[in-house]
């Protein structure tokens, strides 16, 4: 509902796709209408036929002399299935047959709420893996969609990577978590093919590896784990290879566009590990992810039910956590341009959500449980307003200072004016 109320309609569904969500989006036209890796449609397209001051943007760069995507193709082909119906069903409905008519867009809005529905049902899987019960696991997931600024990137940009790596990551997880648990070797062949999406979306999210210990629930349960992918050899080669012909499409791409299998498409952005923006990424005015999403710190802080039940999910756990925002905060860029809080940690929702869920099933004390339950609803509220205040730039994509948030803190009024 809300993503037709706010997107669909006539003087909106232009806005479907924009920022770097036009990279993403962008292999889909050149492969199917276009046949043009080097996208030299884009003048025509961006300049001209669907010109908009406000949303311009060129995400191409270049590489031996040729105009290549600066975006990976992995959300793309994700989106396949949803940009065929749009282009057979534009043919039906008279749409333009240029890949930016009305139906491709919304299209792409209903491929971000398909995933979200696929990654709801498998974070939901992951959750009574653990044992939550039902009650908390419906509230859990009723948090991580409007406690979080996964709302965000489902209907207000919806052709963004980050729903897409959190779908992967979390079915990534559930299947990790049953292998280390159970020893199915049919789970390592789907984990090499999770994998295998998840870099193609965004090759930095190989980093969801350092959660493997955690969901292996013990230090035993991950050794033998690890050992028995060299006895399970079949379903092994089978996940490496899946994984390998999965980012071998990148590498297929890059060598018809540019005659080099491996590029380096971002030019001189990249990280600088020896200047990470630790505090600032979490913290910060401007961007900090528990100042705008704050159900992301409350997860965190009930930490202790995991120490009491898990000393070693509780280290694995934070020492993920640790690791994953040291590499975020070094990105050159570490607010991560025009987002809603810290975006990249969108990929990775389920593995806070898990914490939240435990946390939810070992409190016993009905007044501490009401106590928890009053801070999450008031959380997403928070959540819900500073979301609503974003899309109206009452919260600046990038400008945002101690002084500015105070100001406009939960302020509604100030929308419209």
């Amino acid at each position: 509902i809300v993503a037709n109320n706010i997107k669909w309609q006539p003087k909106f569904w232009k806005e479907i796709i924009i920022s770097d969500a036009k990279g993403y989006y962008a292999y889909l036209p050149a492969v199917f209408i276009y046949h043009d890796l080097n996208f030299s449609f884009f003048d025509k397209i961006e300049k001209e036929k669907y010109f908009d001051k406000n949303h311009y943007y060129d995400y191409r760069s270049s590489f031996n002399g040729q105009t290549i995507n600066k975006y990976y193709c992995g959300t793309a082909v994700a989106q396949i299935p949803f940009f065929l119906a749009a282009h057979e069903l534009s043919k039906v409905f008279g749409y333009e047959l240029d890949g930016y008519s009305r139906l491709y867009m919304t299209f792409m809005s209903l491929a971000s709420l398909f995933y979200l529905g696929i990654s709801l049902i498998y974070l939901r899987k992951l959750l009574k893996s653990y044992q939550i019960r039902e009650g908390n696991i419906t509230l859990t997931l009723f948090t991580t969609v409007f406690g979080t600024n996964l709302f965000y990137y489902s209907v207000v940009e919806p052709g963004m990577s980050h729903l897409f790596s959190f779908c992967f990551i979390t079915i990534f997880f559930y299947y990790s978590k049953r292998y280390f648990t159970e020893n199915r070797s049919s789970d390592l062949t789907r984990m090499g093919f999770l994998l295998g999406m998840i870099l193609l979306i965004r090759p930095i999210n190989v980093l969801c590896l350092l959660c493997l210990p955690f969901l292996a629930e013990s230090f035993q349960n991950l050794i033998t784990g690890l050992k028995k992918c060299l006895k399970f050899k079949i379903a092994t080669f089978l996940g490496i290879l899946f994984c390998f012909l999965l980012i071998s499409i990148q590498l297929i791409i890059y060598k018809i566009s540019t005659g080099s299998y491996l590029v380096y498409s971002y030019a001189q952005e990249g990280f600088n590990l020896f200047n990470p923006h630790f505090f600032d990424i979490l913290f910060s005015y401007k961007k900090g992810l528990f100042l705008y999403t704050p159900v992301y710190l409350f997860s965190l802080a009930v930490g202790y039910h995991l120490w009491k039940s898990n000393r070693f999910g509780f280290f694995s756990w934070f020492g993920a956590f640790v690791l994953l925002t040291y590499f975020f905060s070094c990105w050159w860029m570490w607010y991560y341009g025009g987002s809603f809080s810290s975006r990249v940690y969108v990929d990775f929702i389920s593995f806070f959500m898990i914490l939240l869920a435990i946390m939810l099933n070992q409190t016993e004390k009905k007044r501490v449980r009401n106590a928890y339950i009053t801070g999450i609803i008031l959380l997403i509220i928070v959540c819900q307003i500073q979301t609503l205040q974003y899309r109206y730039m009452i919260i600046h994509w990038e400008d945002m200072t101690k002084e500015k948030y105070w100001d406009v803190f939960l302020r509604i009024d100030k929308i419209g004016k």
